[in-house]
């Protein structure tokens, strides 16, 4: 079943302390895409402007994404800047402009007004809503969030997380948006706001998943070297809610192997700068990477292979 994402696409300068990469595609929406389309039909909304490059367009179409509801503006594509430090977990912001997408006022089409799974990419919540009033009844709706719209737009975020099934954060939005330190206690707190599923991210320590009565622990894929964290959240969300769309329905054991699904993807995109690796990815490296994680963290068979 299709996917509409809706979200930024931009052009990311981006240094790592592996070296720097200038004027890359990058944004919320190109990362969940590319990520997606593995295992569903996905339809992005968004803007770019005047200065999109046609072989970045190129990109999406020629591996079936559905670019209708990416709108070319007269002026400049969005850009950030960032530098992520010695721990990337840790980043600075160099340079933002909005640029075309300040005034972003996403409207869907018929057909993606009908789409049976939505993710509301890192936008405004009153935008992430303006999206949701436009889709007639979808099967899953999932959201991710920031910490500026925590602390600036909290009473349109609390609105929206009313309405949604499923809540992307990273730790430090889970501790700011519940107010508590303990990451259990967060998801926990959070899930009382509306979510049905909470997916907490923590980079190279993997994902915690909160639903009701339960939760679910995933470690990040260990890699013997990361060039580039950039995405790897999007990519994440990209790859849970391609499978869940494939499934075409929503369980503990779906939800939990989207978990796996996502965090596989996510482990390819940081071993190369931006896009780059998410592009040259194929299924067949994904299965094998998905067998490979199953059984890092499968104790059955730890014990069966040491006989």
């Amino acid at each position: 079943m299709s996917i509409v994402v809706v979200g930024s696409v931009a052009y990311d300068t981006i240094e790592t302390q592996q070296g720097r990469a200038d004027e890359v595609l990058g944004g919320s929406t190109s990362y969940f895409a590319l990520a997606a389309r593995f295992f569903s039909p996905v339809s992005i909304v968004g803007a770019v402007g005047a200065d999109f490059r046609a072989e970045d367009m190129r990109l999406f179409t020629e591996r079936n994404i559905d670019v209708r509801g990416l709108e070319r503006c007269a002026g400049l594509t969005m850009r950030w800047h960032g530098r992520y430090h010695e721990d990337m977990n840790k980043r600075d912001t160099l340079g933002l402009a909005l640029n075309v997408f300040a005034g972003f006022a996403p409207e869907l089409l018929p057909d993606q007004r009908r789409a049976d799974y939505v993710f509301l990419g890192n936008i405004a919540p009153e935008l992430q809503s303006r999206v949701l009033s436009q889709v007639q009844s979808p099967k899953v709706v999932a959201a991710d969030t920031m910490n500026h719209w925590i602390e600036n737009e909290r009473p349109a975020l609390m609105r929206l997380l009313a309405r949604v099934n499923i809540l992307t954060v990273n730790d430090d939005e889970a501790r700011m948006l519940s107010g508590e330190h303990n990451l259990v206690r967060a998801g926990r707190a959070i899930l009382k706001m509306g979510p049905d599923t909470v997916l907490v991210k923590r980079g190279e320590y993997g994902v915690l998943q909160f639903s009701s009565g339960a939760m679910f622990a995933v470690p990040a894929y260990p890699l013997e070297e990361v060039i580039d964290p950039s995405g790897a959240g999007d990519t994440f969300a990209g790859g849970f809610m391609g499978f869940l769309a494939r499934q075409g329905r929503v369980s503990e054991p779906i939800l939990r192997t989207a978990v796996v699904y996502g965090s596989v993807l996510a482990s390819f995109v940081v071993e190369r700068f931006s896009l780059e690796r998410l592009v040259a990815l194929t299924w067949e490296e994904i299965d094998q990477r998905y067998r490979a994680f199953i059984e890092l963290t499968d104790s059955q068979y730890a014990r069966w292979n040491s006989r």
